[in-house]
């Protein structure tokens, strides 16, 4: 049995990013960039208008009031067509090119348009409005560097490069194997005791989808090797990455490992001394990786916000670290001093920090589902008063 500290980092060595595939803007969202984002153009490419105005030269209003001839329009994507010659003026509209010659925009609302003559009635002051060709970026540019996942924002960036397709790291494949002869589908339950829904699955998705993995498919199976050893077999064909929940302790039906042994199943750690989820293992199978989860719903869903999620992370190019983003928060409850075991508490976060749930057990789901944030405990560490600022992650 291993620390938490030690399983994270053995799942960082191994979150390493999958191949290169390009794909189009509208299908970028949320992508990590497998090389850097280079403009293909100037942006504007020629100098523009930044208002609604008149485009002028400004040592025809160096003298104060004078008036103007308006001698075209300038809309954007359509300019002028010609250089301003001295002595004139052109209607000019926000992102319309600059006439060659002019050096100043002056703001419609300083300007009295009469009858095809624009009246000035003082030298201009402050700004230009007018954005220099390039002063955005230039053709060249690095705009994005390789590692950072696509947002909004950035993709606005992307476009503006002029990129129609995108290099990104492939999506990790994640199948998901849910075992157990007491489990069934949620909304077909037989209405007895001895059965109960399979919810781990439903969670475990979510989640890596949050973390830039693609789930291929959940899969529920019941306590029978066979089948169990021919779905390991499938879900190594199809995934990068197969996750199992259940069957990860020591009784007859107990199958998690035992499935994956055809396929030369080489563990990396086999238990992770936290709790919950201390049973968390982590594999290789058939030149793919296989995390095992604990069927507790809590269990499985702490150690795999713990231990999947920068897994999956890293294998979509983001940095494994960045899913392990641990914060300080003030508590609002008191906690008492920590066992031997590095321990999860499940907490929600409010105005004045973070307080901790009353049910910490290891399968309720009525608690888990008002948990926002997991309060680390260090082995040993003494009992927390109200106000103590301790260690928490986003759940």
């Amino acid at each position: 049995m291993i620390s938490f500290d030690a399983a994270a980092a053995l799942v960082s060595g191994l979150a390493r990013p999958l191949a290169t595939e390009r794909v189009g803007l509208d299908q970028a969202d949320g992508r990590v960039l497998a090389v850097p984002l280079v403009a293909r153009g100037a942006s504007p490419a020629v100098a523009v208008s930044a208002m609604d105005g008149y485009a002028v030269r400004e040592a025809d209003l160096s003298h104060g009031s004078v008036s103007l001839p308006v001698v075209g329009v300038a809309y954007a994507g359509q300019g002028f067509g010609q250089p301003l010659a001295p002595g004139a003026c052109v209607r000019i509209y926000t992102g319309a090119p600059a006439p060659a010659g002019a050096d100043r925009v002056v703001v419609q609302e300083a300007v009295r348009d009469e009858g095809g003559v624009a009246y000035f009635a003082e030298a201009p002051c402050g700004g230009r409005h007018v954005r220099a060709a390039g002063c955005d970026f230039r053709a060249g540019d690095e705009l994005l560097a390789a590692g950072l996942r696509l947002t909004p924002q950035r993709l606005i960036a992307a476009a503006a490069a002029d990129q129609s397709e995108l290099a990104v790291v492939a999506r990790p494949r994640v199948m998901i194997l849910s075992t157990g002869d007491e489990l069934h589908e949620p909304g077909q339950g037989p209405g007895g005791g001895a059965s109960i829904p399979e919810s781990v699955s439903f969670g475990l998705a979510a989640l890596v989808r949050a973390w830039g993995g693609e789930v291929i498919g959940r899969r529920r199976l019941g306590d029978d090797l066979s089948l169990l050893q021919a779905a390991a077999g499938e879900a190594l064909q199809a995934a990068d990455l197969v996750v199992v929940t259940g069957g990860a302790s020591v009784g007859q039906r107990d199958y998690a490992k035992v499935m994956f042994a055809p396929f030369g199943l080489d563990c990396v750690f086999a238990k992770v001394a936290i709790k919950p989820g201390k049973p968390v293992w982590l594999g290789r199978a058939g030149g793919k990786l296989v995390v095992g989860l604990p069927g507790n719903p809590t269990a499985a869903l702490v150690t795999a916000r713990l231990l999947l999620a920068p897994l999956v992370a890293g294998l979509g190019g983001q940095a494994p670290d960045r899913a392990l983003a641990w914060r300080r928060a003030p508590l609002t409850q008191a906690l008492e001093a920590c066992g031997d075991r590095e321990t999860f508490v499940r907490g929600q976060r409010l105005a004045a920090g973070v307080a901790p749930l009353s049910d910490q057990d290891s399968s309720s789901q009525r608690a888990l589902a008002l948990a926002d944030v997991l309060i680390r405990r260090r082995p040993g560490d003494l009992a927390a008063a109200i106000g103590d600022r301790v260690e928490v992650l986003e759940f």
